[in-house]
């Protein structure tokens, strides 16, 4: 497809991601969003832009470098991505400076300030030259550039004040680095009269203010805020590494990521063209890698001003409903599971009275003869993983699927294989040239009628801090024909086995592809012969070519359907004889909606009658190519119910979906400033508090 298309029928993957943030940036403009809400969306607009920066640019960045003339599934080169990219950014970033300007002085309403040093009175300036003394100074490093000192190494996303100075007697500029990211406090509070007003200062800010009392002797010409990106994606695995070879190599390329090639230069306020230049040339980059900003380089340390903000300025907090299966503590999990599936929507419902119940209770069963478990992401201060080590302590078999090669958290998962291999589990780091992706836990346990399994089958990823936040469900069974598949799978990524089919799970990079296009396949039969015909997909992103096109020719053949997709959508509904029976939704709150759920109705009118899965995948190439990934179906009407509820809602949401149009933009349902219209996720949680109430 043509680049000069009015329609294609394709979006880049970069330019459907940041139409995704520009949604997250809307949140923080959003007067029905609580301010302090407002100020949490904007750091996380900014945190999404840095990851995508490390992990998505830097690989385009590289493939325009080798002056490819590929394009992508879109038509476009990787340079002509990039400029459109450079564009789009820079038009975000202005977006996002003015909403900040916009909450600060929604925020001076409400008697917190933040303010620069040109507002301050002399008593404030004293008082602030004194902190300085104190407990700045001695923290930072000036480093300068000369003959005996050359350029200094800048961390990644580590915010600096550049530096031109010169001695006195002479008239040679020299630069020097202050590096500010490394003090604790980045927003100090000042002392107020009264003192139910908040006053704030950044400290980089104070940082430019007495930056003369770093360089005695010395002529400050002039000083720059900047920060610099670096890729950080890891390079393919030889096919013939060991387990301990990709140990070691995550181990060494934790290291050479700190030198990774910048793909990213911010600098704020007036620029120092000298300084600039010097910049690009010891950084090694073009015009089209860097961005000017007015005043903040970043927006994370709002959080600041979230954490000591007061309630009323925030969401009303939200405390996560036992599941009414799970209040009977007396009885275990166990009995539970056995006598019908349970299937738990977090953060609506406790993840810890859930999926940590049942890990301790497996721990503490006597009965318990092995616990399996893969894990993807767990962080580093995850209640699971010390449970995992307490069971391995206790004598009990422990098998540790542990991802070594999950963004952004291989120190943390570096760690843990560490403590865990200490504690005496079998820890295996994956399977080289896949990322195990599936999120599963295998309960192993010696009963009456012999060796029965029990399992946890779950959408989002084993930990309890971003449960909280993040929307999932956790499926748990004692289904015969699902437990003996994720020992299958288990027995697939430990022993190395052949193994090629099961007979209930969708397993990638197996058989996932396949089982889903055929799902879709039965649905254009079915609508060909006058039955229902329906798709319903809830997932993160879409971008698999193929299976693009596949939803493209099911809606030709009168096939409905509904996607729910939160991030990258490549698919353009409501093209004219393409798309036209295809709807597709995004839905931000405030919960991250991870969630994955598939439905075909299989020619059934009710929609209970009709086919569901839950699991690990997204609809991309890496998903059914380069991961492993699992699909359970859900077999129990009660199971089957909650899910479709789930779908029903959302695609009901008139408070916080956003519709694709035909051009690859959204456009939010509602336009109303009636704050009492509810989202998806508010009646999700009324939902669950009359439940439990029942």
């Amino acid at each position: 497809m043509s680049k000069t298309d009015q329609h294609p029928q394709y979006i880049n993957r970069e330019l459907s991601w940041l139409e995704f943030n520009s949604r997250v940036l809307r949140e923080a403009q959003d007067c029905k969003t609580p301010l302090l809400e407002r100020f949490k969306f904007l750091s996380i607009f900014s945190n999404n832009l840095d990851e995508f920066y490390m992990k998505r640019v830097g690989k385009v960045r590289r493939d325009a470098q080798k002056q490819s003339i590929q394009q992508t599934p879109d038509g476009r080169t990787a340079e002509e991505i990039l400029g459109l990219i450079h564009a789009k950014v820079t038009d975000l970033n202005q977006s996002a400076e003015a909403v900040y300007r916009k909450l600060v002085a929604d925020l001076a309403d409400q008697r917190i300030m933040i303010v620069r040093p040109q507002d301050l009175s002399l008593e404030d300036k004293q008082w602030l030259a004194d902190y300085f003394d104190r407990q700045i100074f001695p923290v930072l490093t000036p480093l300068a550039v000369d003959s005996a000192h050359p350029f200094p190494f800048i961390s990644n996303l580590s915010t600096s004040l550049g530096v031109c100075l010169r001695a006195k007697s002479s008239r040679r500029k020299h630069f020097a680095r202050v590096k500010t990211s490394a003090l604790d406090e980045q927003l100090i509070l000042l002392p107020s009269k009264p003192e139910a007003q908040q006053r704030f200062i950044s400290v980089l800010d104070v940082v430019q203010e007495f930056v003369g009392r770093l360089f005695p002797g010395m002529q400050i010409i002039s000083s720059m805020p900047f920060r610099v990106t670096r890729y950080v994606d890891v390079p393919v695995v030889d096919e013939d590494a060991e387990d301990e070879d990709l140990l070691e190599f995550m181990e060494g390329e934790l290291q050479r990521r700190r030198f990774a090639q910048v793909v990213r230069l911010e600098y704020a306020g007036i620029c120092d063209k000298w300084m600039l230049s010097l910049l690009k040339s010891e950084l090694s980059l073009g015009d089209s890698d860097i961005y000017q900003r007015e005043h903040l380089l970043e927006y994370h340390n709002l959080k600041t001003l979230y954490d000591r903000g007061p309630l009323s300025l925030k969401y009303k907090p939200w405390k996560s409903v036992i599941p009414l299966r799970c209040l009977q503590e007396d009885q275990a999990l166990f009995e539970t599971i056995r006598s019908q599936d349970l299937l738990v929507h977090h953060p609506y419902e406790s993840f810890s009275g859930s999926v940590e119940r049942f890990l301790k209770e497996a721990i503490n069963d006597p009965a318990v003869l092995a616990i399996k478990m893969t894990v993807y992401r767990a962080g580093d201060k995850s209640r699971l993983m010390p449970l995992l080590i307490e069971a391995a302590e206790r004598g009990k078999q422990v098998v540790v699927l542990l991802e070594l090669r999950a963004s952004f958290e291989e120190a943390q998962n570096i760690n843990w294989a560490v403590r865990l291999e200490k504690a005496g589990a079998h820890v295996l780091y994956g399977t080289v040239g896949l990322k195990t992706h599936a999120k599963l836990l295998l309960v192993v346990r010696r009963e009456n009628e012999g060796i029965r399994s029990y399992v946890h089958i779950g959408t989002g990823n084993y930990r309890d801090t971003t449960a909280h936040y993040y929307t999932d469900l956790s499926f748990f069974t004692a289904r015969y024909e699902i437990t003996n598949d994720v020992v299958k799978v288990f027995h697939y990524l430990t022993g190395k086995s052949d193994q090629q089919n099961f007979s209930a799970l969708l397993v990638a990079p197996l058989e996932l592809r396949k089982k889903l296009e055929s799902l879709v396949e039965r649905e254009i039969q079915n609508a060909a012969q006058g039955l229902p015909a329906r798709v319903i997909i809830k997932c993160n992103n879409l971008e698999d070519p193929d299976f693009i096109a596949l939803l493209y020719r099911a809606s030709q053949a009168n096939v409905k359907i509904d996607l729910i997709i939160r991030g990258v959508c490549c698919l353009v509904p409501g093209l004219p004889g393409i798309s036209d029976n295809i709807q597709v939704l995004s839905v931000l709150g405030r919960f991250l909606e991870h969630s994955r759920i598939f439905y075909f109705a299989n020619g059934a009118s009710d929609p209970l009658q009709g086919d569901f899965f839950i699991g690990s995948s997204d609809l991309m190439h890496r998903n059914f190519n380069t991961r492993v990934e699992v699909l359970t179906p859900i077999i129990g009407g009660e199971q089957r119910q909650k899910c479709f509820e789930i779908l029903y809602v959302m695609l009901n949401d008139q408070r916080d979906a956003w519709e694709m149009q035909s051009d690859g933009s959204y456009r939010l349902r509602s336009q109303s400033a009636n704050l009492d219209q509810v989202g998806s996720q508010d009646e999700l949680m009324e939902r669950a508090e009359e439940k439990s109430a029942a």
